[in-house]
């Protein structure tokens, strides 16, 4: 019998439907059909799988907010801005009252657009005219809610001093209080004689000094970097530098700065050899089973000797207000470590020895130092002011009482301003508004940045440059693409909590420079609220 393709059709489909319906009533048990349980099977309600079990290992994705914010907050009248990281954000943003919710401020959201360097989409929410004081944190449709922030007269002032201690909570060989060093309070340490590395019979005092790793090494050229940073912190805001700032020193008539910066100095004259005026580089700390920690000394470098030589004559010439005497033993050093460093100088850098020379020029007038000042920037028009050593000669020259060179003085000025508007212009460039990557970690660059542009902005006030140095700060503090606060116990979502290595105050030289920009950021504030 012949079937015509619509009949055809007609019959394939109600044998699908069929074959579908009875499959069903199998899988559910229901239709009045029974299935038989084999006597050899023991029922149970356990689920079973072919033999295997499932595996869930997979970590949840962080969750990171898309409204950046500085996660310590804005001072009042400063500008305040947050950004929003997204391709399509709202058109509007809040701002609440962490305390009760409520809603306190709405602003309209400004599109950026896309920034190369960042690989994000930016967008500003702008709350400059917003000054209550209080505790808030910023909601937008589509995108969530901000960490909270603090609006106050003085956001900074608790963390500077917090940064400032923190060279007390590093100080070697003394019993640490907990009143004031936290958690970091301990006995005294590494108060025993160490023995040279290469001459075990010959031991020295070398106790003192500040830790530079969580070993409790001490190291001279970099606490000679350290050294520097923050006696230029205290030459050009002398006024954020009280005796008054919280350590066993507080109150003796000499500004605490000073008083932390001698508790290394004292070290670093025991690491100079008695007879030859070398110095001696570092001081590390062996465990050893039987006998507990060794510490070893480890021997001369040109690289300490010179370093030695600057941060002495520098710490002489700003110290001998307040003891005379000890000002000029400190000089006397530098001046040794100097001269032997002249016996080497193919193993020193000119920058390094221009330095060492214009911190001496500035604190005994000598000629011979200053032949080798004029001498380098005669030779470097243009010197690198990207190098420490250049930077810091630099700025002892144009601050010296000596009499100096006029017309090198004016291009080493003309040298400082393009350098800072190098940074400032490359600042604005970022829709983040800093000059750095968002390379984790990379804030050396930054801080020395910074650092160049506070002399500047010291010189000629400059209201552009106050803005750089304060977005700087913000982006470390958590607005950045990371949502990071970079400093130590800030914030919601802090560096300690991902990789020790991110963070800056454990880092000697870098939190002194930190406390520059902090001096500099505090003193424009004030300056801003007189006007």
């Amino acid at each position: 019998m012949c079937y015509n393709e619509s009949m055809q059709k007609n019959i394939l489909r109600e044998k699908t439907i069929s074959l579908l319906l009875v499959t069903a009533l199998l899988l559910t048990g229901c239709s009045g059909l029974q299935t038989q349980t084999p006597s050899s099977v023991e029922e149970t309600d356990e689920f079973t799988s072919l033999g295997l079990s499932p595996e869930f290992d997979y970590e949840v994705p962080e969750s990171l907010p898309s409204i950046l914010v500085d996660q310590v907050g804005y001072a009042c009248g400063s500008n305040k801005l947050a950004m929003i990281n997204g391709e399509e954000p709202p058109e509007h943003f809040v701002i609440l009252d962490a305390e009760n919710g409520r809603e306190v401020y709405t602003g309209e959201i400004e599109k950026k657009g896309y920034d190369e360097t960042l690989g994000a989409h930016i967008s500003y929410a702008d709350f400059t005219d917003f000054n209550t004081p209080g505790i808030y944190y910023i909601q937008a449709p589509s995108i969530g809610r901000s960490y909270a922030f603090t609006i106050a007269k003085e956001p900074y002032e608790e963390l500077f001093l917090k940064t400032f201690q923190q060279y007390y909570c590093n100080r070697c060989g003394l019993t640490l209080s907990a009143e004031i060093a936290g958690d970091a309070a301990h006995n005294a340490c590494h108060s025993r004689e160490a023995q040279m590395k290469d001459e075990a019979m010959i031991k020295l005092d070398v106790s003192g000094g500040w830790h530079v790793d969580e070993i409790g090494s001490r190291d001279v050229a970099k606490g000679c970097r350290t050294i520097n940073s923050l006696l230029l912190a205290y030459e050009l805001y002398p006024d954020a530098f009280g005796d008054a700032m919280g350590i066993p020193e507080s109150g003796n008539g000499v500004p605490d700065i000073l008083d932390e910066v001698k508790y290394e100095i004292d070290w670093l004259l025991k690491m100079q050899d008695a007879k030859s005026g070398a110095v001696y580089a570092s001081v590390s700390s062996v465990d050893n089973k039987t006998s507990g920690y060794i510490l070893y000394i480890d021997g001369i470098t040109m690289d300490a000797t010179i370093h030695f030589a600057a941060a002495m004559a520098r710490f002489s010439y700003l110290y001998q207000s307040y003891d005379l005497e000890f000002a000029t033993l400190c000089l006397k050093a530098a001046d040794r470590a100097y001269r032997y460093a002249q016996q080497y100088l193919a193993d020193i850098s000119q920058e390094q020895y221009f330095h060492a020379a214009a911190e001496l020029y500035r604190a005994t007038g000598g000629y011979q130092y200053h032949n080798v000042v004029k001498t380098y920037l005669e030779q470097n028009p243009q010197p690198d002011l990207e190098n420490d050593f250049a930077f810091w000669g630099c700025v002892t020259y144009l601050s010296t009482k000596q009499a100096v060179d006029m017309n090198l003085c004016s291009i080493v000025i003309q040298d400082l301003m393009r350098k800072v508007e190098t940074i400032s212009f490359a600042s604005k460039s970022s829709k983040l508004l800093v000059k750095t990557s968002e390379n984790q970690g990379s804030h050396a660059g930054l801080l020395r940045d910074m650092t160049r542009l506070a002399v500047v902005d010291h010189i000629i006030t400059n209201h552009e440059y106050a803005t750089v140095l304060e977005n700087h700060l913000h982006y470390m503090l958590g607005r950045n693409l990371q949502s990071i606060s970079y400093l130590n116990d800030v914030g919601e979502r802090n560096y300690q909590d991902i990789d020790s290595a991110l963070g800056v105050m454990n880092q000697v030289d870098l939190n002194a420079e930190l406390l520059l920009m902090f001096a500099a950021i505090m003193d424009d504030e004030l300056v801003v609220s007189e006007e």
